[in-house]
């Protein structure tokens, strides 16, 4: 794996990470009761994204770790996801 592919494997991770954070302890406008005129009741108030950011960043670090020595190590590689070869009969050498 070079650098190139450790860093974009690192963003899919953080961003994939992201989503499923970004919606966790938020309290909208419209559970406060204070609504903002101009925006949506359901926007939050206070996103706390610093926090989230850095949380995870925290979370991705290990799983980007655990994903490369798994890449590195040969377990799973780019063959096993190619079935294109077991339909055609084709093995590869």
């Amino acid at each position: 794996m070079s650098i190139t592919s450790a860093l974009v494997l690192f963003a899919i991770i953080w961003f994939t990470t992201l989503f499923v954070v970004l919606p966790l302890r938020n309290k909208s406008q419209s559970d406060t009761g204070e609504i903002v005129p101009g925006t949506p009741g359901s926007a939050p108030v206070d996103p706390q994204l610093k926090r989230k950011f850095i949380l995870v960043t925290l979370i991705t670090i290990p799983l980007w770790a655990v994903v490369t020595a798994i890449i590195f190590s040969g377990w799973i590689s780019v063959d096993d996801f190619d079935l294109f070869h077991l339909l055609s009969g084709y093995e590869r050498s």
